[in-house]
């Protein structure tokens, strides 16, 4: 399995910041056919910033800025 890619966490956030929009409008939203109340903008809060990390993540790993680390001379 290859993993997330870059486009596919972007699209699940739109999807998340989509029904939390919704959920502030009309105090409800469906995804996947499941309708879902205001009480649950907690657990849809959770998804955006889930995906919102995902996607920086990815993002900066597609740059090049992903893992880093600092070496020094030891000086001795």
């Amino acid at each position: 399995m290859a993993g997330i890619t870059l486009a596919q966490a972007e699209a699940k956030l739109a999807e998340a910041l989509d029904a939390e929009s919704r959920i502030f409008e009309t105090q409800e939203y469906q995804i996947a056919g499941r309708s879902n109340k205001r009480a649950m903008l907690q657990a849809v809060a959770g998804r955006v910033e889930y995906w919102d990390n995902k996607v920086k993540y990815l993002t900066a790993r597609a740059s090049g800025r992903g893992r880093s680390c600092t070496v020094s001379p030891s000086g001795r």
